[in-house]
């Protein structure tokens, strides 16, 4: 019998399309083998997990360009360009009451990436590792320069996707044989090199985690590896890829509300137009 798995993409703001697809999921009470997600992805994928459909909604269209999650107000409070502090610790805990213990206590199948930098790779949470001050999801979310490193029992995390973007090959090494693939990037797209600059700023705040610093400035190689891979599955018919029919003027870090809902919307809608595929894929 086949197992099927979800694989979900970061993409920060880029974010609101892979909810906006996974809030179709639980309208149509489609339900997965196996999940996991990077970045933003985990934070989704938790949300689809709890069917919490206004977690998926408020959390990426309403408060993701909210002034004291980006830019200015972050970075004279929190002294980093995302407000991380503020978007875990104060509005998802005190405001939000964003709860993970239903996954936990159902132990549900899912994982999540963090890069250690103990050991300079990503390594994959499952639903135990998750705990109720948000920590770990925090961590997932951390990238570089963007974010600060989050301690955690004893070990220093930063954003999986420094090494992995879309974690297909987990969900295959997991044993699904067939993966359900949603990324926030529309057909064309093409991740380049790092640039000079980030090179250098990276290696510059960084000084003693040289692997992680290559990882970071090579992570278009990984990113073209997994395209590639799900690419070659796509064609085998044992992968569905799940990406925007449209371009949204929307940016990992930038995103105006009224393009976010549409973002968010267009991931539903490319679903609905889908549906009979998607329903036929997923028959074992």
């Amino acid at each position: 019998m086949s197992k099927i798995g979800l694989v979900l993409e970061g993409g920060g703001m880029r974010g609101a399309y892979t909810a906006g697809a996974l809030a179709w999921l639980v309208d149509n009470n489609i339900e997965f083998d196996y999940g996991v997600g990077i970045s933003a992805g985990a934070i989704n994928l938790c949300s689809y997990l709890l069917k919490k459909k206004e977690y998926l909604h408020d959390i990426t269209v309403d408060h993701m360009s909210d002034k004291k999650n980006v830019g200015l107000v972050p970075l004279l409070k929190e002294h980093r360009y995302v407000g991380y502090d503020y978007m875990f610790d104060d509005l998802l805990i005190n405001k939000v009451k964003y709860d993970v213990k239903p996954i936990k206590e159902k132990n549900m199948p899912m994982e999540f990436g963090l890069y250690d930098m103990n050991e300079e790779r990503t390594v994959f949470y499952g639903p135990q590792d998750l705990d109720d001050n948000l920590r770990m999801l925090k961590a997932a979310c951390s990238l570089p320069i963007a974010g600060r490193i989050v301690d955690y029992n004893g070990h220093r995390y930063l954003d999986g996707g420094i090494s992995i973007m879309i974690p297909i090959e987990r969900s295959i090494e997991k044993g699904c044989d067939k993966n359900v693939v949603i990324i926030t990037k529309p057909a064309g797209y093409s991740r380049k090199a790092a640039g000079s600059f980030m090179q250098k700023l990276m290696a510059f705040n960084y000084p003693k985690y040289k692997k992680m610093v290559y990882d970071y400035t090579h992570r278009h190689e990984s990113y073209n590896r997994q395209m590639k891979l799900i690419e070659e599955n796509v064609d085998k018919g044992t992968c569905l890829l799940i990406r925007p029919s449209e371009t949204i003027p929307v940016k990992r870090f930038s995103g105006d509300p009224e393009n976010l809902k549409r973002l968010y919307e267009l991931g539903y809608q490319d679903m609905e137009t889908r549906k009979e595929e998607i329903v036929k894929f997923m028959k074992k």
